[in-house]
């Protein structure tokens, strides 16, 4: 599945996602730097009922928590990690098990190990304007 988008569609490409992948509770964000990947689960976290006005990169944080009427969405950024051990140290699998939550997933590498069934989301970069999104759902047994 493909979703192209602009940022004047931006919206209305998050609530297609949605509608699609419905059932799906980890979203892998893989892109170069500056593709869009937290503009997009910006517009995915609003489309859920996040305030975008509080939404902000994990950069630093390495994870933030955003609560919405029925659902709580953590959005990870784990460009800075590289062993499953600093993962463990955030917390990643309680995390994982917290009902009713969401997982949006930026860097999503070293988070693989610890993933069943996920969708995985690569940016192609078509202007600077622009962006395709090339979605997969990943299944792992």
């Amino acid at each position: 599945m493909n979703i192209n988008y602009s940022l004047d569609t931006i919206e209305h490409a998050a609530e297609q996602l949605l509608r699609a992948k419905k059932d799906v509770i980890v979203f892998c964000f893989d892109a170069e730097m500056g593709a869009g990947k937290t503009t997009f689960i910006k517009a995915l976290a609003s489309a859920i009922g996040a305030n975008k006005e509080t939404f902000s990169s994990p950069t630093f944080g390495i994870v933030n928590e955003y609560k919405t009427e029925n659902k709580l969405l953590f959005h990870y950024d784990f460009y800075r990690l590289q062993t499953a051990e600093e993962l463990f140290n955030i917390g990643f699998e309680d995390y994982l098990n917290t009902p009713n939550a969401i997982h949006f997933i930026e860097w999503p590498g070293v988070a693989y190990p610890f993933l069943k069934n996920y969708l995985l989301i690569n940016f192609k970069i078509e202007s600077n304007n622009e962006r395709t999104l090339i979605i997969e759902d990943k299944i792992v047994e």
